[in-house]
């Protein structure tokens, strides 16, 4: 078992011409022992990693880990905008620590729309919020410290958005969970935003080496680019695969999931929630 666990890190140290197989081992496996197989680094906390120094860098690194980090967000904008109107519209952002990139384009977009900002990260949510503040738009959202969950189900909302999070979350029922509670606050026939990376790491090596060259292309080196996609993984469990995806949001109570951007591991859709209660998503 170690013999054929070497054997594929020193072939993934070819691919990512890294010298040291100890740096390899960090990026992408923790040792295995004998008779068990390698694990994806993960924490039993993902929100721990999302701390000040995470906060600081994260606007710089999100447009470099995905290319088209600006257009995705634009043409989720432009789908919110486009299925519900112009109208006045209140939308949940999950998970909206960081940048508030989300804030910036949809209200730009829909200068009619208002917004709940809900994060369990209190660094990043307060970067967002400044980044809010900067842009004119304190008047317009409502900051949420706290996971979606925590949020009373009196507040139902008209479209939302979860970018970037998903991954995030360790467990299964951890991610179908939390695609309930948002369907749960949600007007029948709302629309959901979902983008998130949607396979696992190793099984597209390709993927990962342009992945480590991006980050050349900005100026990294060898060893940095280890450390990066280090950070970048830790905790990150993401989704088997689209299907998966899929899958989860029409357990959750989404119909018509619609793929409409990706680049490298991620994928962006929009779905609706259902408008039958019996496939709401809401029952536990």
């Amino acid at each position: 078992m170690i013999d054929s666990v070497r054997g594929k890190l020193a072939c993934r140290m070819r691919l990512f011409s890294i010298p040291d197989e100890g740096a390899l081992e960090t990026m992408l496996l923790l040792p295995a022992r004998a008779g068990q197989n390698a694990c994806p680094m993960t924490t039993a906390d993902p929100i721990a990693k999302f701390d000040h120094s995470r906060a600081t860098e994260y606007e710089t690194q999100s447009r470099i880990a995905l290319a088209g980090y600006d257009a995705c967000h634009e043409l989720s904008s432009c789908l919110l905008s486009a299925s519900l109107g112009s109208g006045p519209k209140h939308v949940l952002v999950a998970g909206a620590g960081g940048t508030g990139q989300e804030f910036l384009v949809m209200g730009k977009l829909e200068p009619r729309w208002t917004f709940v900002a809900a994060d369990p990260s209190v660094p990043m949510l307060e970067q967002a919020m400044e980044r809010v503040k900067g842009a004119g738009l304190s008047n317009r959202v409502e900051r949420f410290d706290g996971a979606v969950e925590s949020l009373p189900m009196t507040r139902m909302f008209d479209a939302a958005t979860l970018i970037g999070v998903l991954h995030h979350v360790p467990s299964d029922e951890g991610k179908n969970s939390l695609l309930r509670d948002l369907s749960a606050r949600l007007h029948p026939g709302a629309p959901l935003v979902v983008a998130c990376n949607r396979c696992i790491y190793e099984s597209q090596p390709l993927f990962l080496e342009a992945w480590a060259r991006r980050w050349r292309m900005a100026g990294a080196s060898e060893e940095e680019v280890a450390a990066k996609l280090a950070k970048i993984r830790l905790g990150a469990v993401p989704p088997a695969s689209e299907a998966e995806v899929e899958a989860k949001l029409a357990a959750a109570g989404f119909d018509r999931p619609l793929r409409f951007f990706s680049s490298l591991f991620w994928s962006a859709w929009i779905a609706f929630k259902s408008v039958d209660p019996s496939t709401s998503g809401s029952s536990r």
